[in-house]
């Protein structure tokens, strides 16, 4: 089956393990594909930012694509973003024809007005088939891409293929309620909105429209309770959980070295046996691994998944 708009839940958004000589350790594929599993998730998204996706080369791409599809047993969506087009054709039809359901394209950081936004999308569907169904990544404060809600629109009703937007923008709680908005004025098309930012606004990003998450943070489950107290309608307890992992999802986002932090909790948690990033890489120092201890122990007061010895 392909993706499609009725998608919900938690996509997490994986890392890619590496040994720390930069190798990668297929063995941890596994391990984290069944951790991510374990918590509970909708669906897994691989070879993202998060996954370190330019320091692949193609054959690894698609080598860890045919691991993870073959592991996972939920939908996978393949990031394909590249600086040209064959490559973006070559990964996406590959990952396809392996067993994905789809994948994901975020627009180069020189794309400026709308016209040429929009105009990027209609030749990247040119380039990859429109039988490929794909989500749009919005991620203006990395990409310096400034989607409004009328050029989403417009990609979303051009191009029957378009099914999810990954929601990243912020602020951009107003933009999900135009977004919603048009949807039940049959002004755009009914697509799935999946959040990122690591969850950062996700207890109201919910109460907007959104059908779920898609990112990285290091505990997806609590990510996954979250949109389902919210999906039931059980709007306390879902702030209540988000609220005590706030500090760390915070301390999760610093530009530079969000994805050490987040490696490292993921080795505490046993997802992989290396926190090791491929090179180039930030690090965090050892007063940077305490801190993060501490905000896990004030964590686990409320969520004892988070409570680990130090």
């Amino acid at each position: 089956m392909k993706l499609d708009h009725t998608a919900t839940g938690v996509y997490a958004i994986a890392a890619t393990p590496f040994h720390p000589d930069g190798r990668l350790d297929t063995v941890s594929v596994d391990r984290l594909t069944d951790f991510y599993l374990g918590c509970g998730v909708s669906g897994l998204t691989i070879l993202g930012i998060m996954g370190e996706a330019p320091k692949l080369d193609p054959q690894e791409s698609l080598a860890i694509t045919r691991q993870v599809v073959k592991r996972a047993g939920v939908p996978v969506i393949v990031g394909v973003s590249a600086p040209g087009f064959a490559a973006m054709r070559s990964l996406a039809r590959g990952a396809m024809d392996i067993g994905a359901q789809g994948v994901m394209i975020a627009p180069p950081p020189s794309l400026r007005t709308d016209d040429q936004i929009i105009g990027y999308y209609a030749q990247a569907v040119e380039a990859i088939g429109e039988d490929i169904p794909f989500v749009i990544q919005d991620y203006p404060l990395t990409l310096t891409v400034v989607m409004t809600p009328g050029v989403i629109q417009k990609i979303v009703n051009n191009h029957p293929s378009c099914v999810m937007l990954k929601h990243e923008d912020w602020p951009g709680l107003e933009k999900i309620s135009r977004l919603r908005a048009a949807q039940k004025a049959s002004e755009m098309r009914d697509i799935s909105i999946l959040c990122g930012n690591g969850g950062l606004f996700l207890d109201f990003e919910m109460e907007r429209g959104a059908d779920g998450a898609m990112t990285g943070y290091a505990f997806p489950d609590m990510l996954v309770d979250v949109v389902n107290f919210q999906q039931a309608g059980n709007r306390e307890a879902a702030h209540d959980l988000f609220d005590a992992h706030l500090p760390l999802v915070r301390y999760e986002q610093q530009q530079g070295v969000g994805l050490a932090i987040r490696k490292y909790v993921l080795k505490k948690r046993g997802a992989i046996a290396s926190d090791s990033q491929r090179k180039p890489a930030g690090s965090i120092s050892e007063r940077a691994k305490a801190e993060i201890d501490y905000l896990l122990s004030r964590v686990a007061r409320y969520d004892k998944r988070a409570a680990f010895r130090t």
